[in-house]
């Protein structure tokens, strides 16, 4: 018997828990959302279909199921699972959350700011960067400091100084508003949607007065930007500032300057800091790994400052970056919405249906990737065996709506790995874990304090 319910004239029926154990999957997708879609696909296999209450979800886990939703069908998926709603709450109308020929237009414009030769030109803001944490950490030698958070303060700094040309080191606040929307946005998901915004809730009252922060972050970059600058050149801020003055609307064209800000000052930063922050939780746990990516530091930088041209001079150092990605994508999960009724392998799909493809469990998946929960960087060696199907593994994303901005999350990942590797090792202070929290990106709960020790 399938207690998810008979098959549908001769189709296959739905795999997925039975309509009492939607309590415990609703504690699961409030506490542990990896846990939640991690078990289902160990105990259902590769398609599972939750009831919980008025809301059903339909988690594909195969690399095929992802290729179908993401690039072959992808137009008929839009962004979905009550996290399109509440991440426009915050992000607005931006790249990450507008649809059709709003996001190919905004697409269009923004890409040429991500070309080759201008992520090249970063390097050295990279490098910049990369020296002010080293000098931080120094100074810090034999404490316990919370690599998550400086992490968030390099990857601030490199984004204000490439993307925006702005300094945003006076935008400090930025960090606890954006995690207080980043709750918001969880607990909307969470509760289905029922419970309105208007509703005086605490929560709901730091949520909007994170959103005040949020745009009053955003007022302050605009009105900051370097004078004379002008809106000609190809970089991202530019690029904006363009788009925005082709607007006649003072209101849309504020509130279109806005979105987009946002959404770059959000995902421009935190993908990138939560994937140095495991891998330095990874290496203090692989003593053997971190030696390697120390001493191929030093035999290939030195004491100099990296550029662009040693990205391909670090294979080690960028083997430990992609496995990092592996084990605990930032982009942890995809979810969808089918605009009109379709099938994923065989199965059904209506109308509206909420669709989730999850990177986290599919760079898991014990039918693509030998011990898949172990750290082993060799899988991605030049001389590796080529991955056993190209969507069992998307940090990035994938199809038309890849991260744009993954060469420059890359460059910054890499570089700074080696600068710091050379310089410092890490011990976590006590036996503990530390855990994902499956929030927009994967972060580290509560942190990542780490001893900085000297090499």
């Amino acid at each position: 018997m399938n207690p998810a319910g008979p098959a549908v004239r001769g189709r296959p029926s739905y795999p997925g828990p039975p309509p009492w154990a939607t309590p415990g999957l609703l504690r699961k997708l409030w506490g542990d959302r990896l846990r939640l879609l991690s078990d289902a696909a160990g105990e259902y296999g590769d398609v599972v279909r939750f009831a919980m209450g008025p809301k059903t979800l339909y988690f594909f886990n195969h690399p095929d199921h992802a290729r179908h939703v993401l690039a072959d069908n992808a137009a008929n998926y839009h962004k979905g699972m009550g996290l399109a709603e509440a991440r426009r709450r915050i992000l607005g109308d931006g790249l990450l959350t507008s649809e059709g020929e709003t996001w190919r237009g905004q697409r269009r414009a923004i890409s040429p700011a991500f070309r080759r030769e201008r992520i090249a030109g970063f390097a050295g803001v990279v490098a910049a960067a990369g020296d002010h944490l080293t000098a931080r950490l120094h100074a810090r030698t034999g404490d316990v400091v919370d690599l998550s958070e400086e992490m968030t303060a390099l990857t601030m700094d490199v984004l204000g100084r490439t993307l925006l040309d702005v300094d945003l080191s006076p935008l400090s606040f930025l960090g606890p508003a954006f995690e207080a929307a980043q709750d918001q946005a969880m607990f909307e998901m969470v509760t289905l949607g029922v419970l309105p915004l208007w509703l005086p809730l605490p929560r709901h009252r730091r949520f909007r007065a994170a959103r005040r922060r949020i745009e009053e972050a955003v007022r302050t970059i605009v009105s900051t930007r370097a004078p004379g600058s002008g809106t000609d050149g190809s970089d991202l801020m530019s690029v904006l500032l363009r788009v925005a003055g082709g607007e006649r609307d003072t209101d849309l064209r504020w509130r279109g300057l806005r979105d987009q800000i946002v959404t770059m000052l959000l995902a421009g930063h935190e993908t990138t800091a939560s994937t140095l922050s495991w891998a330095w939780y990874l290496l203090s746990s692989h003593p053997e790994a971190a030696e390697r990516v120390r001493t191929e530091a030093i035999e290939v930088l030195g004491d100099r400052t990296p550029g662009f041209a040693d990205l391909n001079r670090l294979p080690y150092t960028t083997m430990v970056i992609q496995e990092t990605m592996r084990l605990y994508p930032a982009v942890w999960g995809l979810p969808r919405r089918a605009v009109a009724a379709d099938e994923i392998g065989g199965y059904p799909i209506p109308a509206g249906a909420d669709v989730m493809i999850c990177p986290y469990t599919l760079h898991r998946h014990p039918g693509f990737w030998d011990d898949p929960d172990q750290f082993r960087p060799e899988r991605f060696a030049p001389d590796a065996p080529p991955v056993a199907h190209r969507f069992a593994y998307i940090p990035f994303g994938a199809g038309p709506r890849v991260c744009v901005g993954s060469h420059l999350g890359l460059l910054e990942a890499i570089l700074v790995a080696a600068m710091v590797a050379r310089r410092f090792r890490f011990e976590l202070p006590g036996s503990a874990a530390p855990q994902p929290e499956a929030m927009l990106s994967l972060r580290v709960r509560g942190g990542l304090p780490l001893r900085v020790l000297p090499v």
